[in-house]
């Protein structure tokens, strides 16, 4: 399983519960997992390393692409 390595997200465990009856009774297990990319990143030290990085994480610019 893949894991953004800047901010430890994971996939998340739950139910989705079938809405189509009055009483809730109906469950299904269900995984929701995060938008995970595998990107180059420039170290502090000018390294060029390849990680796993979410989405968020990209667009909120906590890293520095390689280009």
């Amino acid at each position: 399983m893949a894991r953004c390595e800047i901010c430890e997200k994971g996939q998340i465990k739950g139910h989705r519960i079938s809405i189509n009856r009055s009483q809730v009774s109906r469950r299904a297990n269900r995984k929701w997992k995060p938008n995970v990319k595998k990107i180059k990143i420039v170290e502090d030290n000018g390294n060029v390393k390849s990680i796993y990085v979410c989405t968020r994480c990209m667009r909120s610019n906590k890293i520095t692409r390689a280009i």
